[in-house]
């Protein structure tokens, strides 16, 4: 499923114009993107959190020529799902 299948999805469901659903969509997105920006957290209840992690700097290796290249820290997003999700596809 992408992005304008989920709009369709979302506009039936909701039984809204699937312009509506599209910036409803976006605009949770764009939520989610400034919490985690801010370094929050977002949790909904029975689907899953999103957090931001911490990825340690490390040294890598080029495929091509084999040489050593430093990889900087940096701060990834993940999602960890709530029970609901999990036992949605259990």
């Amino acid at each position: 499923m992408n992005k304008t299948d989920l709009i369709d999805h979302v506009a039936k469901q909701a039984d809204i114009s699937k312009a509506a659903a599209g910036r409803a969509l976006d605009a949770l997105v764009g939520a989610i993107k400034t919490t985690l920006r801010k370094g929050g957290s977002v949790t909904l209840v029975g689907f899953g959190t999103f957090v931001v992690g911490k990825r340690a700097a490390r040294t890598g290796r080029n495929p091509r020529t084999g040489a050593a290249i430093k990889i900087k820290a940096a701060k990834v997003p993940k999602f960890r799902p709530g029970k609901g999700l999990k036992d949605a596809i259990n």
